[in-house]
């Protein structure tokens, strides 16, 4: 009972952490909200099927689920016939999919899924699509399409598929996606049977049906139903939920990091304000236990209500965050926000749970408050830094500069990450050391107004000199503010310069043909332009453990040879293969072809890890797509045929990086706001919080003479000064992991890449902290001064 009257006696001083742990809780359950709805859901085109049989999986080179190994045509018929023969299938078809999109004169029809979008007739059965017009296609040369193309029954449609944009006669209309042509067609784009879906008999058991499935397939595949059948998900859909989790992944990261800071810090300061009252409790008897308990319930009670008010806020977040994600593009289909009891319940424990951590240290060093404290100044004593403070802070500042040099020799792919971790590492350690910096730096950005015989700078010198702890409790939350802004931005700004630099430099005298609005080229863009690099990627599976890579097909004199394969070094290593040595690789179309590694070589992206002749790529995946075309200086690039685009080297290493740029710097631009925000809060409560502990201070001095405009003008050039102590300490522990960035990216890119900041953000930011500072402070001085008088 004494801890709840405490807090609501004393809710003024509690108000900054609760608006903290809502604000982070919200912001967690949010994002968990999110992430439990973005879950696979079954595509629409297998709600039809009972089940899927699905061949085993194959593993890649860490060991990793990946691709499923596909059927060979003589494979997979008898199993066709043996699930066929299970109680309650009435029919079992062969799912196939590959490329087919239509074009509208020179111009091919938008579609993100066209990689994917054609299949066989048979298809339809396992789908809720219907013959809206028309007939099932029967010829090579006849396709059935969705009605919303607006194509006429009796029409001829230009359909491009690998081999380049043919002439179709639409034979019929469905009520739903994709192109649906003869089942003699489709298994000459895809001859490996990938999925057969079994179609139940009416009133069938869907159960019963996957039991005996898995009876008679055994241990040659797998069956799934029911959800489980999300598992066959287009690329595109799996492109944007691993973007969606990514985004999600560093929301929650920053939202729990920022939490656990300024929490951590509200409450340090919080409690070292109450020395004087935490003195007269030691002077009636209270007992050091006593009082870390009672923090330590007053925290668990401000936690409880922040993280019950942050779920509501959470709840009522989570549609506008899925509608930001839906505007970027990176929601898969069917992501729904579901409001769900674990989430909210892992927020409320997050809450909780860091409001009693953080409140931890601060009851360690209030239990060891003295009685005669009662008779002394509320705030904080002049204790500097401890000895444990010291040791901690050195040693997580040490960790931090070991993470930025990481930084710069970790993999693109986790650079960010790294940098990021760094950055976290290095906040808190100048926050940890912030009590030893705070005094030198105000005292050298005073001296200019002491030397003018400014009493409100002698006033703001001496505050920092006297109360080190509480000036650097304050400055805590700018540091994250600033911190966060200018790595989030400046890696962003320094990327933009890096990877087009890097990618013109590997083209450099190149002319590159691309696809135009279509997921790659084919053959007819390839005949085009017989002169050039036309790389044609597959996935095979190779080695008698089946370790599934890509594999690239190449017209390069050097490595097109048959029966021979050009491996890269670590590829090499991984697989246990070298020179001389023969290898079986599984395509896709379930064939398997013994290959001799005529040559092993130093590793090159532009060459490939894994090079075979690309007349062989084609014979076993007549569906493959080739990526972009390098035509060399000296030769005739061509981009007549439509849907290719033609580029030199720096127009092309532009667009490269500008296909994913737009979305980087929205993302980049939401967790910057996240970041900034959540800390601007933090800052403008601590503020308002020292304001208001400073009181008696400013009652002092209005009796001795000081005006109201004078005390404002000094709460006003305190507070600055702490946001520039602040933003500067943010400045520099972000520059060390932003500088092994850069190098990372220099090494990476072949090219000079320098440190690079969005000054804009980072004005903003520091704008932004400063003013909301600014007039907290203000503001809650002359709400003292005006109960005062």
């Amino acid at each position: 009972m004494l801890i709840i009257a405490n807090v609501r006696e004393r809710w003024s001083g509690f108000l900054g952490a609760f608006l903290a742990v809502l604000v982070g809780v919200a912001l967690i359950t949010t994002t968990l909200l999110i992430h439990d709805s973005s879950r696979p859901t079954t595509q629409p085109r297998y709600t039809g099927a009972a089940a899927l049989a699905l061949p085993e999986q194959a593993l890649d080179t860490d060991g990793s689920p990946e691709d499923r190994i596909a059927w060979s045509p003589a494979e997979a018929a008898p199993i066709r016939a043996e699930l066929a023969a299970v109680p309650g299938v009435a029919a079992v078809v062969v799912d196939r999919s590959f490329y087919a999109q239509a074009f509208r004169g020179d111009r091919p029809v938008t579609d993100e899924g066209a990689a994917e979008a054609g299949h066989g007739w048979d298809s339809t059965r396992m789908a809720p699509y219907r013959l809206v017009s028309g007939r099932a296609p029967s010829g090579d040369r006849e396709v059935v399409v969705d009605r919303a193309l607006g194509v006429a029954v009796g029409s001829e449609l230009t359909v491009n598929i690998t081999e380049g944009r043919t002439p179709f006669t639409v034979v019929g209309t469905v009520d739903g996606p994709g192109y649906y042509f003869n089942e003699a067609f489709a298994a000459e784009q895809q001859p490996g049977v990938g999925a057969l879906a079994l179609i139940a008999d009416k009133g069938a058991s869907t159960a019963a049906i996957a039991s005996g499935a898995r009876h008679a397939l055994g241990d040659r595949g797998t069956v799934v139903f029911g959800d489980a059948r999300s598992e066959l998900q287009p690329r595109y859909v799996e492109h944007k939920r691993s973007l969606g989790v990514q985004l999600i992944g560093a929301m929650a990261v920053l939202g729990l990091f920022t939490t656990v800071f300024v929490v951590a810090s509200m409450l340090v300061l919080s409690t070292g304000m109450r020395r004087r009252e935490i003195g007269l409790l030691r002077t009636i008897g209270a007992a050091p236990g006593q009082i870390r308990r009672m923090i330590l319930g007053e925290a668990a009670v401000v936690g409880l209500l922040g993280s019950i008010a942050g779920c509501l806020a959470g709840i009522g977040a989570a549609p506008l965050l899925h509608d930001i994600l839906k505007g970027l593009d990176v929601t898969p289909p069917g992501m729904e926000v579901t409001v769900a009891a674990w989430p909210l319940l892992t927020a409320s424990a997050v809450g909780i749970g860091v409001s009693v951590i953080g409140a931890w240290a601060a009851g360690r060093k209030a239990a060891k408050v003295a009685p005669i404290e009662a008779l002394l100044d509320s705030r904080p004593a002049n204790n500097g830094m401890g000895r444990g403070r010291w040791i901690t802070g050195l040693s997580v500042l040490g960790l931090g500069t070991v993470l930025a040099v990481a930084t710069a020799t970790t993999g693109a792919d986790n650079r960010i990450g790294t940098a990021l971790f760094a950055t976290m590492t290095l906040i808190v350690a100048a926050a940890l050391l912030a009590p030893a910096l705070v005094g030198p730096v105000g005292r050298c950005l005073t001296a200019p107004f002491r030397k003018r015989g400014s009493a409100a700078a002698l006033l703001i010198r001496s505050e920092l000199i006297a109360n080190p702890r509480r000036a650097a409790s304050l400055v805590a939350p700018v540091i994250a503010a600033v911190g966060f802004a200018v790595l989030l931005s400046g890696a962003v700004e320094t990327m933009r310069v890096a990877y087009p630099a890097g990618e013109a430099l590997k083209v450099a005298g190149q002319m590159i043909v691309t696809p135009d609005g279509t997921p790659g080229n084919t053959d007819e863009a390839v005949a085009a332009n017989p002169v050039g690099k036309a790389a044609l990627p597959t996935r095979a599976f190779v080695g008698e453990k089946r370790t599934v890579l890509d594999v690239l097909g190449s017209r390069d004199a050097r490595w097109n040879r048959p029966g021979e394969a050009v491996l890269g070094r670590r590829t090499a290593s991984g697989l246990g293969l070298k020179q001389g040595q023969s290898v079986p690789v599984r395509f896709a179309d379930g064939a398997s072809v013994d290959l001799r590694i005529s040559e092993v070589l130093p590793d090159d992206p532009a060459r490939g890890d894994f090079v075979v002749a690309r007349d062989l790529v084609r014979a076993h995946d007549p569906a493959a797509l080739t990526d972009d075309i390098f035509v060399p200086a000296g030769n005739k690039a061509s981009a007549a045929v439509p849907g290719t685009a033609l580029h030199d080297a720096m127009r092309y290493a532009l667009d490269d990086y500008n296909t994913d740029a737009e979305l980087t710097d929205s993302l980049a631009a939401m967790l910057i706001v996240i970041a900034v925000g959540y800390s601007v809060i933090a800052v403008a409560n601590s503020m308002a919080m020292a304001a208001h502990g400073r009181r008696r201070d400013y009652a002092v001095m209005k009796s001795a003479g000081g005006t109201v405009r004078q005390l404002l003008g000094l709460a006003a050039g305190e507070t600055a000064l702490l946001v520039t102590v602040g933003a500067g300490l943010g400045v520099l522990v972000t520059l060390p992991p932003l500088a092994g960035m850069a190098s990372g990216l220099s090494q990476a890119t072949s090219s000079g890449v320098g440190l690079h900041l969005n000054t804009g953000a980072i004005a903003v930011a520091i704008t932004g902290t400063l003013a909301a500072a600014v007039l907290a402070g203000v503001m809650v001085t002359g709400r003292t001064l005006r109960k005062s008088a």
